[in-house]
């Protein structure tokens, strides 16, 4: 197909070009293309490289009521991405050369995007045994990563580390130490104010200063997931001016929302990590400006309408995302001037790819064509019940967003119209 009159960004100025695409490839791109073959006219869409996203939750095996990878896929297409990474806390948990096979399989059958998943870095996320990490990597393992959990115990981490370091992979982390969480829901302020036990902010941050240290020991590369409160900022922050290993994430939930956007005991706003306060939100921000935070992952988690009704204290955890990820940013943050719109497609295209070395983030000649066309002046209101996902559990319903996403990925895989 014959992409004409795309907006593409090009060192932070919008330039006019065509794309050629064959055999699911960039051909060339330029002005005044021509060929005999299905042309799309893109005026005023912004074409940018296919969104990438390297934390969500697809259920799927063992919690198909909750999102499937067809469902799943579809909802990320309609979101802009075209590559994403499943997390391996299904059923049965991904930690095994057979299950991993399996699920790739299946991937191959029902999606829609490229799906690369990830493995855990104990059998059955126990913290107990370390999976066999150059079996998996042999079977297309994308990384290794107790999500869900925190790895509790100091030496079991350390050696996943070298382990992960002898087979040139990273170590992916959900940081929690249990022994503070104290059963808690959401966090502090918002907590005493409904009466809902807290999640203070050291459960998170203590557990990466920990990591970074034992990163450092093991050389492994180790990134971080959802990072939420100011303190783990700084500690990141620290251990990269040291030249430690480390990379990190964020949430566009926590960039957008605080605990004061909690007024209620709405089990939407349950997520782990909570919602912290307005100076974290404030040092996330900076982290992500100031390149401590390489880039932004939705932590797409969707949960049944009945799970989510079972009220905040015991709800399950988590929201999902990837369907307005980038509308969400881009109308709360870039439209307001905090991020400029060439940081934000940088953080969901090119850096995710850069800290994870994939073939994605970047518009050239030879590339695979994961492109996504956008329409910055679309306004709309979001409706949860017009998802494609099979789950309705977000914070932002009704919200008014700006942006629409059509996408090209080889082939048209999702089309607004």
């Amino acid at each position: 197909m014959l992409l004409k009159n795309a907006t593409l960004l090009l060192n932070n100025k919008e330039e006019i070009s065509d794309v050629l695409i064959k055999d699911g490839k960039i051909a060339e791109f330029g002005q005044n293309l021509n060929a005999d073959t299905d042309i799309i006219d893109c005026t005023g869409l912004l074409l940018t490289p296919g969104l990438v996203d390297v934390h969500v939750h697809l259920r799927e095996p063992g919690f198909e009521h909750k999102e499937t990878i067809k469902s799943g896929t579809n909802a990320a297409a309609r979101g802009g991405f075209t590559t994403i990474c499943p997390m391996p806390n299904t059923n049965p948990i991904i930690d095994t050369p057979e299950i991993l096979r399996d699920l790739n399989n299946k991937i191959k059958e029902d999606a829609v995007i490229k799906v690369l998943p990830y493995v855990s870095i104990t059998t059955g996320l126990k913290g107990e045994k370390l999976v066999d990490s150059k079996a998996l990597k042999a079977e297309g393992a994308f990384a290794f990563t107790d999500d869900g959990v925190g790895v509790q115990s100091a030496d079991m981490m350390y050696r996943a580390m070298q382990a992960a370091a002898k087979v040139d992979m990273a170590i992916v982390a959900h940081t929690e130490e249990n022994t503070l969480i104290y059963g808690g829901a959401i966090p502090g302020k918002t907590s005493e104010k409904l009466g809902v036990k807290g999640i203070p902010a050291i459960t998170e941050s203590t557990q990466i200063a920990r990591d970074v240290l034992l990163a450092e020991a093991a050389d492994c590369h180790y990134h971080v997931c959802h990072v939420s409160t100011k303190e783990s900022v700084r500690v990141i922050r620290d251990a990269k001016r040291a030249g430690i290993k480390v990379t990190a994430e964020v949430t566009p939930h926590h960039l957008v929302l605080d605990e004061n956007d909690i007024t209620e005991k709405d089990p939407n706003f349950k997520m782990n990590p909570p919602l912290r306060g307005a100076d974290d939100r404030e040092a996330l921000i900076e982290g992500l400006l100031d390149g401590t935070l390489d880039f932004i992952a939705t932590d797409h988690a969707p949960h049944h309408e009945d799970e989510k009704a079972a009220g905040i204290e015991t709800a399950p955890f988590g929201i999902v995302g990837i369907e307005n990820a980038f509308q969400l940013v881009y109308t709360k943050l870039v439209k307001t001037g905090v991020f400029t719109l060439q940081q934000l497609v940088d953080w969901m295209t090119i850096k995710p790819s850069e800290v994870f070395k994939l073939d994605s983030g970047k518009i050239a000649a030879g590339r695979a064509a994961d492109l996504t066309l956008i329409d910055l002046n679309r306004e709309y209101t979001l409706d949860k019940n017009d998802f494609l996902s099979k789950s309705k559990n977000t914070p932002f319903h009704g919200e008014q967003l700006t942006s629409d996403i059509v996408i090209a990925d080889g082939k048209i895989v999702y089309d607004n119209k």
